[in-house]
C-alpha cells in the first residue's frame, strides 16, 4: 500500500504527459521527516498524517514553478538529469535539518496494538496502512472517474492536443495532478515512519520498486498502480523469505516479463 501512494501519483505523472521525476521518492521521505517533526511538536501522529501531505504538496509547488514547468517540453534526458539532482539536494537538506539517524515516534501511535489473524499475531498499525491504501484507491477512483477534474484527467492523459482543441486546461489539470501526488507521497512517508522510522536513505531506496511498480502497471493507470504495487510488494517480501539470495533478481525478473508479454505494462491508458 505505501508503494501504491508512491506509485499512482508518479504512474499518472508520468502517463499525463511524460515527465520523469526520479525526485518522487524524495518526497515521500521528506514526508516521513516533516511528520515526525509535526509528531513531535504536537503530540499528536494524526496531525502529523495531515499536516505532512500538505508541507509536502507546498515544497511540490515551489518545485513545479522554479523547475518542472520549464522543464516539461526539455525533453527526458534533461529532466531525468535535473531531477536525480534534486534527489542529493533533498538528502543534503534532510542531513543538515534532522541529521543522519532514525527517527521515529512510540507513543501516541494509533492502533499500536496487535491482532490476531488465522492464529497469527498481527500489528493492527499495518492493517491500517492496508485500509488507508483501500480507501485512497477508493477516493482516486471517484475523482477519476466521476467527477469533471477527473474527465480532465483523463482525457489529457488519452490525448493532450485533442483535449486541448476541446477547451480543456491540461496544464491546470497536470498541475493539480503533480500536487496530488506530492501529497499522496509526503502522505506514505507520514504513514511510513511510526513503523519503520524516518531514515536518510528511505526515498532512495524505495524509488526503484515505485518505478517498477509504475511500468508494470502501466501508465496513468490507477487499478495498474494498485495491482503492480500488490505484485511487486509480494515479490519482495515472499523473495527476502523464501529465497532471500535472489529476491531482487525476481523483482527484475517480473519486469522483463510484463516488459516481453505486455510492452506497455498490464493496464496502459495508452500504448
Amino acid at each position: 500500500m505505501l508503494l501504491f501512494l508512491l506509485s499512482v501519483g508518479l504512474s499518472v505523472i508520468f502517463g499525463l504527459l511524460n515527465f520523469v521525476n526520479l525526485a518522487h521518492g524524495s518526497l515521500y521521505a521528506l514526508g516521513a521527516f516533516i511528520g515526525y517533526s509535526i509528531a513531535q511538536a504536537s503530540g499528536s501522529v494524526w496531525l502529523a498524517f495531515a499536516g505532512a501531505p500538505l508541507a509536502v504538496m507546498a515544497i511540490g509547488a515551489v518545485l513545479y514553478f522554479l523547475l518542472i514547468d520549464r522543464l516539461r517540453s526539455a525533453g527526458p534526458m534533461n529532466q531525468v538529469l535535473v531531477t536525480f539532482g534534486l534527489i542529493f539536494v533533498f538528502l543534503d537538506a534532510v542531513r543538515y535539518i534532522w541529521g543522519v539517524d532514525p527517527l521515529g515516534v512510540t507513543t501516541g501511535v494509533p492502533f499500536s496494538g496487535r491482532v490476531e489473524i488465522f492464529g497469527q499475531i498481527y500489528p493492527a498499525y499495518r492493517l491500517f496502512i492496508i485500509v488507508l491504501g483501500l480507501l485512497v484507491y477508493l477516493l482516486l477512483h471517484l475523482l477519476l472517474e466521476h467527477t469533471r477534474i477527473g474527465a480532465e484527467v483523463r482525457a489529457g492523459v488519452d490525448n493532450a492536443e485533442v483535449a486541448r482543441c476541446l477547451g480543456i486546461n491540461v496544464e491546470r489539470s497536470f498541475l493539480l495532478v503533480f500536487l496530488l501526488g506530492c501529497a499522496l507521497a509526503g502522505l506514505a512517508g507520514a504513514v511510513a515512519m511510526p513503523a519503520f522510522s524516518a531514515t536518510l536513505g528511505m526515498g532512495v531506496s524505495i524509488l526503484v520498486p515505485t518505478l517498477v511498480v509504475v511500468v508494470v502497471g502501466g501508465l496513468g493507470s490507477l487499478k495498474g498502480a494498485l495491482i503492480g504495487s500488490l505484485l511487486i510488494g509480494t515479490t519482495l517480501t515472499f523473495g527476502q523469505v523464501l529465497v532471500p539470495d535472489f529476491a531482487g533478481i525476481i523483482m527484475y525478473a517480473l519486469l522483463v516479463l510484463v516488459l516481453l508479454l505486455r510492452p506497455a505494462g498490464l493496464f496502459p491508458v495508452r500504448s
